[in-house]
């Protein structure tokens, strides 16, 4: 019997899709690891690390992004179920977020033009143009809505999507240390701002440093993905033709 090709049983095997599930799943479980074996550090950031070592495997086994998507799916599926699961830490709260309402509508205004108005503004100063530079404007929200709204403003939802990732990840890793650095103490301003900034990936690092700038973090988060899907299709465009024009 002739001894199989290890680059054949790899080549059969790279297009299951357990294998790519698998796969995300052990990454995150390292990046958990090396996230706790820190002391938590903000740095070490679970998802950063399971997207370098996601990002090397693909390289190294010359894996096209569509072959791991199909097979990692079901991770992006229970975003949805993950997403709505923030209800209960919210209810948990619901005392708190009634006596920051006013507060909160105003930094959640702020903080959202604000995020659209420098990512657009900054790009336009580096010179980007037209639909990469509409691609920028959504970024701070959480993907689904992005995506969206990149589209129907002429961006490319594939580089929003990164982009998202990117400022999720950021967000995640600097929002403690600049946080402390202000000396911001409210856990629910803290909270909020992370999930305006950082949707998703910054409201599990909240999550992580306490409930309750957990459950503003959340509604931040839901409420910056309503009004950024507003504003974003009347403002980014007559941002895009003033700067880029």
């Amino acid at each position: 019997m002739t001894p199989a090709d290890p680059a054949e049983i790899w080549t059969y095997l790279r297009q299951d899709p357990l294998l790519w599930l698998t796969a995300t799943l052990v990454a995150y479980s390292l990046g958990d690891l090396a996230f706790r074996r820190a002391g938590r550090k903000p740095l070490v950031n679970p998802v950063l690390v399971a997207v370098a070592l996601l990002a090397v495997l693909l390289r190294l086994t010359g894996t096209p992004y569509q072959n791991y998507f199909e097979g990692a799916q079901f991770v992006h599926f229970m975003l949805g179920p993950a997403t709505v699961a923030l209800a209960v830490p919210l209810y948990a709260n619901l005392r708190l977020i009634r006596s920051a309402f006013w507060p909160m509508l105003a930094a959640l205004a702020a903080g959202s033009v604000t995020a659209l108005v420098t990512a657009v503004g900054i790009g336009a100063a580096f010179g980007l143009r037209g639909e990469t530079l509409l691609s920028l404007a959504p970024k701070s929200v959480t993907a689904p809505v992005a995506l969206g709204v990149s589209e129907t403003i002429g961006g490319a939802p594939n580089l929003t999507a990164v982009l998202v990732i990117i400022t999720g990840i950021t967000g995640a890793v600097v929002a403690t240390p600049l946080l402390n650095l202000f000396r911001i103490r409210d856990w629910r301003a803290r909270g909020l701002a992370v999930g305006v900034a950082a949707h998703g990936i910054g409201t599990a690092r909240a999550f992580q440093v306490n409930e309750t700038a957990g459950a503003f973090a959340g509604i931040g988060m839901g409420l910056n993905a309503l009004l950024t899907a507003l504003i974003a299709p009347l403002l980014a465009p007559w941002l895009v033709a003033l700067l880029a024009g």
